[in-house]
């Protein structure tokens, strides 16, 4: 299940963050305890059993020729009952009164000189339990240590078995227990209730940012959020300022496309209706061939307006795809200019090629022409009567520039846009043959970009792709 909630996932972060945490710690501090007073019993433990021990040695080498005593357990002071057994060599067994209620496995049989722990269960009753061999040397009263007794006893091996109530100890680890339990709960419970409430507050700026982001939209273009000086929500805010003015720009574009699409729609039609109705009502005398010539004409440049939107449709869109083929640049470039040829005499325009072209390159002709032959016209187009539009060809592109007077640096940004015009519309240009252009352009790999010089002439600067060759293709 995933939480739709950002506060629910930062609480369930930290409530597990804290659980991980505080039960972490709260094992390994029980771990730590259990352990120290375990050591701190076992210690205890070996220390009565070695006084035991002593102080049965002094009373047998006081006594040797007397029986074996019976010793209670309370003459060592301790808290809790104790239970011990010794056997010595030649003596009989020694225990405590009571004796030890269980013995452990292998006593007396493998006993050794290293103690030995154990715990033991007797019913309801748990027992620690220690055993270790050491040698009675008695002495004798007076005599000196390591000596034998004056009747000539030798040292003995002996066994002790010491035995302690351990309740206490393991009260007091389950209380530790139960304390190291219920902390961490008491901490979870606690942050249960208190981190929802926390994470709210911190989160006020964000549900602010949302309420203010309710307030934008297309309706009201221009509005920016204001930075709310917070680290990890400025970042955020200037990516949503981006998409605003991304989005503000992009609206004003199709504004405009619609805007220009209605213009030229419009003014097409107006003029095919205008013209029939001055015909109906006030005949002018011309011919049928001439009206229906300037009908004709006017019809041509609406069906290129909408085949070039068509065309501009399917190049972004990418359904246009090129097919790339061997081309001889020297040849289809001078038909290119031919082509233009017709326009530049009727505004008195000079075309002047300058440089040489490679010999050939791998492209799509159709869409290379579309690139070509729209920098070429708007250039004709555009250009102010008896200009030189230059054709600057290299090995690695070509540069068409012409005069733009109208123009300046401001005005960059928005060249090949669609339906963009600095200037008056002219016949037949719907605004659409640079956007034509960069679409070709970008469909065939190449790099088209625009720069207005000091002398305010507007550069069109095609880079060729990297498939061209300055020799002669093979046959």
């Amino acid at each position: 299940m995933k939480l739709a909630s950002l506060s629910s996932r930062i609480t369930a972060l930290l409530v597990f963050t804290t659980l991980l945490i505080l039960g972490g710690g709260a094992k390994l501090m029980d771990w730590r305890v259990d352990h120290e007073l375990e050591g701190r019993f076992r210690q205890n433990l070996l220390t009565q059993a070695n006084a035991l021990s002593t102080m049965i040695q002094l009373e047998q080498d006081e006594a040797l020729d007397e029986p074996p005593s019976q010793h209670h357990p309370d003459v060592l002071g301790a808290d809790t009952p104790t239970y011990y057994e010794l056997r010595c060599d030649g003596m009989p067994p020694l225990r405590s009164t009571p004796p030890p209620p269980s013995t452990p496995a292998g006593w007396p049989g493998r006993v050794a000189g290293k103690p030995r722990f154990s715990r033991l269960q007797h019913g309801h009753q748990q027992l620690g339990a220690v055993q270790y061999a050491f040698v009675f040397n008695p002495t004798g009263a007076g005599g000196p240590a390591g000596q034998p007794h004056a009747s000539g006893q030798p040292p003995r091996h002996c066994l002790l078995l010491f035995e302690q109530d351990r309740t206490g100890t393991n009260e007091i680890l389950l209380a530790i227990d139960w304390i190291l339990l219920l902390s961490p709960a008491l901490a979870l419970i606690i942050a249960l209730v208190a981190v929802p409430l926390v994470v709210r507050r911190g989160l006020r700026p964000i549900t602010a940012l949302v309420d203010r982001m309710h307030t934008i939209g297309p309706h009201a273009p221009g509005q920016r959020l204001a930075i709310s000086g917070i680290h990890e929500l400025d970042p955020l805010v200037a990516r949503f300022n981006d998409v605003l003015e991304r989005m503000d720009d992009g609206l004003a574009r199709e504004r405009q496309f619609a805007s220009g699409l209605a213009h030229e729609t419009r003014t097409r039609l107006a003029e095919l209706r205008a013209l029939a109705e001055v015909e109906a009502r006030y005949p002018s005398g011309r011919s049928l061939a001439d009206i229906l010539g300037e009908i004709g004409q006017i019809g041509a440049e609406l069906e290129a307006t909408v085949t070039a939107l068509l065309l501009l449709t399917r190049l972004q869109s990418g359904l246009e795809q090129a097919h790339p083929q061997w081309l001889p640049l020297d040849s289809w470039l001078e038909r290119q200019l031919q082509r233009q040829q017709a326009l530049a005499s009727s505004r008195g325009l000079t075309l002047r090629t300058q440089g040489a072209p490679p010999a050939g390159l791998h492209t799509d002709p159709a869409l290379l022409e579309v690139v070509v032959g729209n920098l070429l016209g708007n250039a004709c187009a555009y250009a102010p009567s008896g200009d030189t539009v230059n054709i600057l060809l290299r090995g690695d592109g070509l540069d068409i520039d012409n005069a733009a007077p109208e123009l300046d640096a401001t005005d960059l940004p928005h060249v090949g846009r669609r339906f963009w015009r600095k200037q008056l519309p002219h016949a037949g240009h719907a605004g659409l043959g640079l956007a034509l252009a960069g679409a070709a352009a970008e469909a065939l790999g190449l790099r088209l970009e625009f720069r207005l010089d000091e002398g305010h002439r507007l550069h069109a600067m095609l880079a060729w792709p990297n498939e061209t060759s300055p020799r002669t293709p093979p046959r």
